[in-house]
Formats: C-alpha cells, structure tokens, sequence
C-alpha cells in the first residue's frame, strides 16, 4: 500500500501541510534537510531527490515521491510559508532549530555538484553546436535549451548564471544565450580529456610487457 503522506499532500492557507487523513508531513524529513537549512541546501536537496525520482530516471523513478518531494519544495522555498510552516513543525515536533550538519548534508552536497557539472556540460555542448551548425545565429532560445535540459526554472537560472560569470556564455541582442569563445574551449579542452581518457586502458595494454617466461632453449640441459 502506498504511503498516505506521499500520495495526497494538501497545502493549506501559511503553508501547513496536512496528508488526506489529516496527518502532519514533515516536509523536512521528505527532503532529508536539518530544519534550519538555508536556501541553497535546501535547494541542493531538492534538486537531488527530484533527479533521484523523476519518470526519466526508470532505476530510481517514484512518482509519489516525486510530486511529495515538489510539494515541500514549493512551501519551504517561500520564506512567508515557511516560517508559517516552521511554527507548525514545531508544535507538532517539539524540537528546537539549532542547526548541526549532518553527513546527509554534506552527501547531499557532493551528489548536487556532481549533477550540476553534467548540466554545465550539457549546456556547453548544445550551444557549441549551435555555434557551429549556425555560426552567423548561434543563440539558442531560453525555453528551448532548458526543456532540453529538463530542468526547473531555478535549476537553470543557476546554470546560466555560474557559465556566464565564467565568461562561458552570453546573453545575444536577440535574448538568446549563444557560447562565448572560452566556451568553445573549454568544450574542446573536455572532449579532448575524455578521449584521452577512453585510451588510456588500451593504451596501458598496449604497452604492458609480458611477463618473463624462461624459453626451453635457454634452460640448461641436465647431464
């Protein structure tokens, strides 16, 4: 049987969260966050479980989990609702909000970093060849790159704002986001690491001498 909690959340008016019995959601315990995280870990958390559970991902996909996790996602993020939230939590919780991190925290942290450089990637290598199919219109539209992304709207506003301060990207005249010539260096510097990469076991066995095995004719004969 499904877990009531996870299949129907209702939001009420300041951002009370109650399940279709009437039962408490711990919205903080959906996303696996200390209750006085602030909004970058909270939004590192979303991020991970809603790639963790989202239909494209069919070794991990859980759609009650998913829209239970955007619910919480959605209160928490507004700090009206959340505090309203908080007051609930913690008449039903009891618990004080002194923050500790914790090693979910820190999980969180690299597993969130490591998904944001495969985005970055993704997006380098769109517009790279974007570029290259059409150098006199490389821009590529916002909404087009981020469904082909399949990503949230905060998610790719992160995106495009850590590229673009990395001098990666640029807004065109036109308002679309075209790659800058550092971009395109950038690609090549990764395509060529990968390479490399994928020839360094062939290489290695190409290389690898033979272990020594004494041939019959160097053996002395016995007498």
């Amino acid at each position: 049987m499904k877990n009531a909690a996870l299949v129907c959340l209702i939001i009420l008016p300041g951002g009370k969260a109650m399940d279709e019995n009437g039962v408490f959601v711990d919205y903080y315990g959906l996303l696996q966050v200390n209750p006085q995280c602030d909004a970058t870990m909270l939004e590192k958390a979303y991020r991970h479980f809603a790639h963790m559970y989202h239909p494209d991902h069919p070794d991990t996909a859980d759609v009650d989990k998913f829209q239970a996790i955007l619910s919480a996602y959605r209160v928490l993020r507004e700090p009206d609702r959340r505090a309203e939230y908080d007051k609930l939590y913690q008449s039903h919780k009891g618990e004080s909000f002194e923050y500790v991190p914790t090693n979910d925290d820190l999980r969180i942290d690299a597993e969130s970093a490591l998904i944001d450089a495969e985005m970055h990637e993704k997006m380098l290598y769109y517009l790279y060849k974007s570029r290259r199919e059409q150098p006199e219109d490389p821009g590529m539209m916002i909404y087009r790159l981020q469904r082909m992304l399949d990503c949230s709207d905060d998610n790719f506003d992160f995106h495009v704002w850590y590229l673009k301060s990395k001098g990666l990207i640029v807004w065109t005249e036109a308002g679309t986001l075209a790659i800058t010539i550092e971009g395109v260096d950038h690609v090549i510097s990764m395509s060529r690491a990968a390479e490399e990469k994928r020839l360094q076991i062939p290489k290695a066995k190409k290389f690898e001498e033979p272990p020594f095995e004494e041939s019959q004719s160097d053996t002395p004969k016995p007498n």
